[in-house]
């Protein structure tokens, strides 16, 4: 899908002022209220806009370990384990991949004790062959696609 300068603009008053009303986004983006709502209906049709819930943080939650689990799978299993995965509250994401495993998922846990106990419980679970957790230290840089969006409209831009 294109992205032209005011989807860009849009996006980034999106992300930046998640919390704004439409009308406050037209005021400041000057255009009319109906063109900022189909231009937001448009990106939701098309899936550049995926949510607008809050964003939470799972260490604020009481889960500030992270890690990143490999998981290898049985041939042919990857969709059983992918299900089961979903009924473990601790990944808070999973995805399957290529190269070192077939999956890999982002755990949160309380502290290493429940990280172990999560990683347990994963490797019990039929079609898992075995695991490999790596633990995040620090994050260096934040989840965010504003970056991403200006990119993608300087290069609209310059098309033209």
């Amino acid at each position: 899908m294109a992205v032209d300068e005011l989807d860009t603009r849009i996006l980034r008053l999106l992300l930046e002022q998640p919390r704004t009303s439409v009308r406050e986004y037209a005021r400041v983006l000057g255009v009319a209220r109906g063109t900022l709502q189909a231009r937001l209906d448009r990106l939701e049709r098309d899936g550049v806009i995926t949510g607008t819930g809050p964003s939470l943080s799972p260490a604020a939650l009481g889960h500030p370990v992270l890690a990143f689990v490999h998981i290898e799978v049985t041939q042919g299993h990857l969709d059983e384990v992918g299900d089961a995965l979903a009924a473990v509250p601790e990944i808070i994401e999973a995805f399957s991949i290529t190269g070192g495993g077939d999956l890999l998922t982002r755990v949160v846990a309380r502290d290493n004790g429940h990280l172990e106990d999560v990683v347990q419980q994963l490797i019990q679970m039929p079609g898992v062959v075995r695991t490999r957790t790596e633990m995040a230290l620090r994050e260096r840089v934040p989840h965010r696609l504003l970056p991403l969006v200006e990119s993608i409209g300087r290069a609209s831009a310059a098309q033209r």
